[in-house]
């Protein structure tokens, strides 16, 4: 099966991008042919005032992905802005792809929402309409065929006209105030490129021929649009594109040292280029159960972040249980939980350190890596878009 997959450069790896997405990947190299990619012209998609920083996230991305185990020799490892085709399929699917299609994409609007602290007024404003919207459709002298669907719709809409409506100053100017978001943030964020990342993301992965996507849930919306666009495109000029697959896989879940989802934003993340120290100092301020102030008091494993990780990092399964039942009794105090765990974390992370100053000492190698790799993904573009031209009597 043929794999594509890209990330986006927004800087240094940490634990739960490896656990999340890397760990996968390696294992899919190992039995598919692969296509990996800095996704580069993605990460415009919402970054595009502030690129100062853009070419060393590339840098540092490319090291991770190298000292983490992707390997050159069984993946094609590219960028995406090397390989020009990209935008070219991007700019004739965007020609055959109906806008109400991106507009109902479930994660275009969350995503939106979520970039200006949106979300929260969105939901209390649907919840608070609900009733309205249920009276008002048995009002409607028409059979609805589909309910719920409908009255989603109705919400969404009602919710979108409210949102704008708020912004242009036609609803309380208090509560826009309120929000911290200026009508200049609302519609700066929401530019045609953010509306068409996934028209972007489907040419990412159609121009490969890619048969499989390892994703997220929440990406789902997005390998379903992207099926869609190849059936339109076949439709259309004939038969060129598979229907990918989206591959999901369980991963588990990394916490942040605050206990919240890792994330560079949050500043709770641990970072692969962390040294030694810096990891100490970070594991041994991580939050832990907040009912156990003392070592005596009876913990709560379950919701430790610490204990999360000894689920991951700690080898020996006895020590793990030992470990569950003395925090339950109060017999094991957070510091020495704590220094236990830093054990399996370090011998985990050691090697990688290693192999990221092995791969920093020699920077070019690095760049012919992903020369060499941009030029393999191009041949294999340009191939396809041969296929294209020639359906669409664009030669």
């Amino acid at each position: 099966m043929r794999i594509v997959s890209g990330m986006r450069p927004t800087g240094k790896l940490h634990l739960g991008h490896y656990f999340g997405v890397i760990e996968n990947w390696k294992k899919l190299q190992e039995d598919h042919e692969t296509f990996f990619f800095v996704a580069d012209w993605h990460a415009l998609t919402t970054a595009y005032k502030n690129t100062k920083d853009l070419q060393k996230n590339i840098r540092e991305l490319m090291i991770d992905w190298l000292a983490l185990g992707l390997d050159p020799e069984k993946s094609v490892l590219f960028i995406q802005s090397k390989v020009k085709e990209h935008a070219e399929l991007h700019l004739l699917f965007s020609m055959i792809t109906p806008k109400s299609w991106l507009e109902w994409n479930p994660t275009y609007k969350d995503m939106k929402y979520n970039l200006l602290k949106l979300q929260d007024i969105a939901l209390q404003f649907r919840g608070g309409l609900r009733d309205a919207v249920k009276e008002f459709m048995g009002l409607i002298p028409y059979k609805i065929e589909d309910f719920e669907k409908f009255e989603e719709r109705l919400l969404d809409d009602l919710a979108e006209t409210f949102i704008s409506a708020l912004f242009e100053g036609e609803i309380e100017p208090q509560l826009l105030k309120n929000l911290n978001v200026s009508k200049r943030d609302f519609y700066e964020t929401d530019t045609y490129g953010f509306l068409g990342y996934p028209v972007l993301q489907a040419a990412d992965i159609l121009i490969y021929k890619g048969e499989g996507v390892p994703v997220g849930e929440d990406q789902l919306p997005h390998i379903e649009l992207t099926r869609e666009i190849a059936r339109r495109f076949n439709y259309l000029y004939g038969d060129t594109f598979p229907e990918p697959e989206a591959i999901l896989t369980e991963t588990p879940k990394v916490p942040g040292t605050d206990g919240r989802k890792m994330s560079k934003s949050y500043n709770n993340a641990i970072f692969f280029a962390d040294t030694e120290e810096e990891v100490q100092k970070k594991v041994m301020k991580m939050f832990t159960d907040p009912q156990k102030l003392r070592k005596n008091d009876p913990g709560r494993p379950d919701i430790c972040p610490v204990f999360m990780y000894h689920k991951l990092f700690t080898k020996d399964s006895d020590l793990i249980e030992q470990i569950d039942r003395d925090c339950r009794a109060g017999k094991l105090g957070c510091v020495e939980c704590k220094r236990i765990m830093l054990q399996g974390l370090e011998e985990f992370l050691a090697p990688i350190r290693e192999r990221r100053q092995t791969v920093e000492r020699d920077i070019d190698k690095l760049i012919q890596i992903f020369e060499e790799g941009s030029q393999k993904a191009r041949e294999k573009a340009k191939a396809t878009m041969e296929e294209v031209r020639t359906a669409m009597n664009l030669k």
